[in-house]
Parts: structure tokens; sequence; C-alpha cells
């Protein structure tokens, strides 16, 4: 099973109707949103990835996988929530 790029997930949730044009101000929208949540994400590493270092370093692999499931996780959220904003951008709600 091949992993399906970003423009063939967007036509399956359309259902295939890639032809609505978006204005420029829905266009600046979504940049806007990924402009926040790809700082929002960086953040977030910025928090964490430091956490897993420290912790790798001691050996405890426990406190690590734990680490780098939260950060999967916060990423996961973070982008399904911008997803779903831009969505609604295109929407125009």
């Amino acid at each position: 099973m091949a992993l399906k790029s970003s423009w063939e997930l967007a036509l399956a949730r359309t259902g295939g109707q890639s032809d609505k044009k978006l204005t420029d101000k829905q266009k600046a929208a979504l940049a806007e949103l990924d402009r926040v949540y790809t700082a929002k994400i960086a953040e977030r590493e910025l928090d964490l990835k430091p956490k897993i270092a420290a912790a790798n370093a001691k050996g405890d692999a426990e406190a690590v996988q734990k680490l780098e499931e939260i950060l999967r996780s916060e990423v996961a959220k973070l982008r399904a929530k911008l997803d779903d904003e831009k969505e609604k951008v295109r929407q125009g709600k």
C-alpha cells in the first residue's frame, strides 16, 4: 500500500473536484494558517527535542520513548487541526 500525496488526499476529500478556484483572501488565509501551524509545530519540537536528548544522554530509554510519543501525538494533533481549518477556509466558512 503506497502512501498518498497531499494532492491525492485533497482530491479524495473533495470527491475529485479540484476545479474550484480560491480567492486571494482564501489563499492568504491558507498561507497564514501554514505559517502559524508550522511555528506551533516548531515550538513543540524546540521544547521536547532537548528533553529527549537529555533523557537519551542519561540512558533513560523509557523517558525517551514517552517523550517521542508525546511529540508525535502533539504534531499529529496540530496537523489534523491545520487540515480542518484549511478545509473550512476552502469551503468559505
